[in-house]
């Protein structure tokens, strides 16, 4: 399912029982200098991600001042996050203009809140110019901190240079059926650079058979609920996606792959890392 951008005026984009992503939970704050915002969402776990801006955050008596720090886009710096245990009330105010992503699973254990910064990224670069797959991934919330998270991975994918393909070959996962693949539902939200860049999502039900696209522009969310889910972007412009992962028996994801482009796993540098990483 595609969301169009909108002003949500700091209303979850996906909220608790959404039908497509039950799941998931995804809000973007919007704040200027001084402002504060609130927020509990009980029975999941969530990430604080400033997309852009610096906000000191506060959790339960848990503190992390100074978190972000990027300036005009997401391209300039790295990416900082707070992970905020399930039905935990979160305190964010705004140093700057900032925009705010809170990225949520559903899990009700309650675990102990922490802050990922710059140093604590796992980062991972994969695939090639000539496969056109060639992208680098940021987990905020990767295999590093597997032990203290329950169902929630949440990263940040770029393109890497101008055009391409992204979560090729296609895979899907919408069902437990371990050790095969695991149910994780995900949500996306792209940016495109210069913002008047665009792309495609595809959705294939079924391998074989004619599936959806959706153009996606800068601002796009995207909910994915099953089915083989690659991504484009248009040549001359540089495309990012943030990225939920919401497992529904376990943390750690089991991709599947399309049979009839799974070949290409051996094709592409660096893939097996990269499917390692998500977990």
């Amino acid at each position: 399912m595609h969301i169009a951008p909108y002003d949500n005026q700091n209303k979850p984009i996906v909220d608790v029982g959404d039908a497509t992503v039950p799941l998931n939970y995804f809000n973007i704050v919007k704040l200027e200098a001084g402002q504060a915002f609130e927020y509990t969402v009980p029975g999941f776990e969530t990430c604080i991600v400033p997309a852009t801006g610096t906000v000191d955050v506060e959790v339960q008596g848990f503190k992390a001042d100074d978190l972000g720090g990027r300036g005009e886009d997401v391209w300039d710096g790295e990416p900082e996050g707070v992970y905020v245990p399930s039905g935990a009330k979160a305190l964010m105010i705004a140093k700057d203009s900032c925009e705010v992503f809170v990225a949520g699973a559903k899990y009700d254990e309650v675990l102990e809140p922490f802050a990922v910064r710059a140093d604590g990224l796992d980062l991972v670069q994969y695939g090639s110019d000539d496969t056109k797959t060639h992208r680098k991934i940021k987990h905020i919330l990767g295999q590093k901190q597997h032990d203290k998270v329950g169902r929630l991975l949440v990263s940040e994918l770029f393109t890497v240079g101008a055009g391409g393909w992204s979560g090729f070959p296609s895979h899907k996962h919408d069902t437990d059926r371990l050790p095969t693949e695991t149910r994780h539902d995900e949500t996306y939200n792209f940016r495109f650079r210069p913002n008047h860049g665009s792309g495609v999502q595809m959705l294939q039900r079924e391998d074989g058979k004619p599936g959806d696209a959706y153009h996606i522009v800068d601002g796009s969310t995207i909910c994915l609920d099953n089915g083989y889910h690659p991504c484009c972007v248009l040549p001359g412009y540089e495309m990012y996606y943030f990225t939920i992962l919401g497992g529904l028996s376990q943390r750690s994801l089991v991709q599947f792959f399309q049979p009839s482009h799974a070949y290409q796993i051996e094709t592409i540098p660096g893939i097996k890392d990269m499917i390692a990483k998500f977990k």
